[in-house]
């Protein structure tokens, strides 16, 4: 076995020009995959890190996002003097009603795009300590005033520091940029939430409640009271369950379009690896003929043809594997699909996903190799000899 299996990988060197060809055009179906898959794994680490596991978010029962759910600020209050609330420095419970509204703006393309505003209450910070400032200030409540997640300022001119921007019947100004260290809340607009009730003509009515508990124990059980309360018939979630569905919701369309991708390009690269094959077969007849002859039986042709092919796939897994790494960390923005809002992020290349890319690399130097394989272990011995 060694014999024809060293044979063989030698032979893919020798033919320089060919191995190169289907090298390269499997590779590229590597880099598009891993690309995908980390557009995919950027969005879903993005959402996942937003949660907190001691916070618990309310919605109205049925209600699958903050887009689609409303109920009286009374029900708020009711849930903000609950048992198991967290109390800040002065006594006041961690609770912040707030209101999510969709607004359409321009990006630096001009095209155009939804963005997420969020309004939200005075204890909205403490609630969510990653959320911190880092250019200007914060919006004071009452005098029309925003901040800008970082992740959108790069996309919209219109969110920039200092300039004002139309949310409704109000101009808002905008006072400062936020970050959230990697969160999806950068992806979001912040105001009061009476500020955008009012210029948008909205009523009195919150998206969901906010409440910060001590430990996520305490966030369970509160979470659990207030589902048991029929007077309040609201949706209670952990902060990190809510945004883990969105994460599975927005990210399996990622998965789903790479892996179509994917595989409608392997199956034309395919063909590639097999005409390569083929080519290394042909020009090798007198060759696989004399290790026939020397005793190598038709498995072991086979065996070593296929180890060939796959050898083929691997340099390309590795190569495709190499040039996406410059990938991971760049910036991009698309849709949250329970939302419907833009969405900024970074792209996060995982070692999963590499792995997976240099498996698909493998199966199709595989797949393009077996008919090339079984044609060199089937031809008798007198013909593969006689030929030049």
């Amino acid at each position: 076995m060694n014999l024809p299996l060293k044979y063989n990988v030698r032979s893919l060197f020798v033919r320089k020009g060919t191995t190169a060809m289907t090298v390269v055009s499997i590779a590229f179906v590597v880099l598009v995959y891993i690309g995908v898959l980390a557009l995919g794994g950027g969005m879903d680490r993005t959402l996942t890190t937003s949660g907190d596991p001691r916070n618990v978010i309310v919605l109205r029962d049925g209600a699958q996002s903050e887009m689609d759910s409303y109920f009286p600020p009374e029900k708020h209050r009711e849930m903000a003097a609950l048992p198991g609330v967290a109390r800040g420095e002065g006594g006041e419970p961690l609770a912040s009603g707030e209101v999510m509204i969709i607004q359409i703006l321009k990006r630096a393309d001009g095209t155009e795009s939804n963005v997420s505003l969020r309004g939200v209450g005075p204890a909205a910070f403490a609630i969510r300590p990653r959320v911190r400032i880092v250019r200007g200030r914060s919006f004071v409540p009452g005098r029309a005033e925003v901040i800008a997640g970082r992740g959108l300022v790069r996309r919209y001119p219109a969110l920039e520091l200092g300039r004002e921007v139309r949310f409704g019947r109000v101009r808002f100004r905008v006072v400062g940029i936020f970050d959230a260290e990697g969160g999806s809340f950068a992806s979001e607009v912040w105001g009061a939430t009476e500020d955008f009730a009012n210029a948008f003509r909205r009523g009195s009515y919150y998206s969901s409640s906010l409440l910060r508990t001590s430990s996520p124990a305490e966030a369970r059980a509160l979470a659990a009271r207030i589902e048991g309360d029929q007077r309040l018939k609201l949706k209670p979630r952990l902060e990190t369950e809510y945004y883990e569905e969105q994460a599975r919701v927005s990210t399996a369309a990622f998965r789903i379009f790479g892996t179509v991708l994917a595989g409608m390009m392997a199956f034309g690269v395919c063909f590639a690896a097999a005409n390569t094959m083929y080519a290394h077969i042909a020009a090798r007849g007198r060759e696989i003929g004399t290790l026939r002859a020397l005793g190598f039986g038709r498995r072991i042709v086979l065996l070593t043809f296929l180890a060939e092919a796959a050898l083929l796939g691997l340099l390309a897994g590795l190569l495709g594997a190499l040039l996406s790494l410059p990938l991971n960390g760049l910036s991009a923005g698309t849709a949250n699909w329970m939302t419907f809002s833009e969405i900024s992020f970074t792209l996060h290349t995982t070692p999963r996903s590499l792995l997976v890319g240099i498996g698909l690399a493998v199966a199709t130097g595989l797949i393009g190799g077996l008919l090339p394989a079984i044609s060199a272990a089937r031809r008798p011995i007198t013909t593969l000899l006689r030929e030049v």
